[in-house]
């Protein structure tokens, strides 16, 4: 008899990819609220990232903090800037945490794992464990970031990519894509259906972080950036329909 921690049959719909790492802001699971976790958007990303997984897909994901406090915000304000930085950092693993309730209330198996050692509630970060979870079918939500000050969790997105081997980067957003100007703000902004790293980089494009941009490039871990609020958009992605905006060479 299978185990109940296996992998789910692929589906009627094609992957385009093995295995995915998801950047998932903090401010994606606050919704319309001004701080801390809607309850009702977590069950939503959830369910989402569910479904990716019962494709077939391996999924880990790399949760922010800044629904409840942001390192260089809280520096700015006079808190030291290692201080804030671990603060953000811990801030991560609630929402690690509340997203691993959600995932589970699926049916999902899940793992939290964290930079920063917390034992009582989540794994440490251990390459070759992570690796194995993704390969019995379990989701896996990275926490605490790089577990350093002064690096933002887009760093630990493209750090962790790279360790696990992820096929592609998956920024969830609320915008479309990557546009050559805050469409929020422009309206007539062109969003990019493909763009390069350096492109990126020279036109300061809030995409991800420099260094976040710079370890992608180097290592030709491409990112795909959509929009989280549009729902299904995220199987749209996995399953390689052209949705978002495809950073690479």
């Amino acid at each position: 008899m299978p185990s109940s921690e296996s992998q789910a049959p692929q589906s009627e719909a094609s992957p385009a990819f093995r295995r995915i790492l998801v950047k998932l802001s903090g401010e994606a699971l606050m919704g319309a609220q001004a701080f801390g976790v809607d309850a009702e958007v977590v069950t939503r990303v959830a369910a989402e990232l569910d479904e990716v997984r019962r494709l077939g897909v391996q999924v880990a994901v790399v949760v922010g903090g800044g629904n409840f406090i942001r390192g260089v915000v809280a520096s700015a304000g006079g808190i030291d800037r290692v201080v804030a930085d671990n603060m953000g950092m811990l801030a991560t693993v609630i929402n690690a945490l509340a997203l691993q309730d959600a995932l589970e209330k699926r049916g999902s198996q899940t793992r939290v794992v964290t930079a920063i050692e917390m034992r009582e509630i989540a794994e440490p970060f251990i390459r070759r464990r992570v690796i194995r979870h993704l390969e019995k079918g379990r989701v896996v939500v990275l926490a605490g970031g790089t577990g350093n000050p002064y690096f933002s969790t887009d760093t630990a997105a493209a750090l962790r990519g790279m360790e696990i081997k992820a096929d592609v980067i998956l920024k969830a957003t609320k915008v479309d894509g990557v546009y050559d100007a805050d469409p929020q703000r422009v309206p007539e902004a062109k969003m990019f259906s493909k763009i390069t790293y350096l492109d990126v980089l020279s036109r300061r494009l809030a995409v991800m972080d420099t260094t976040a941009i710079s370890l992608c490039m180097d290592n030709s871990l491409p990112i795909i950036v959509f929009n989280l609020n549009v729902p299904g958009n995220l199987k749209r992605v996995v399953c390689g329909e052209p949705v978002g905006s495809l950073v690479s060479r």
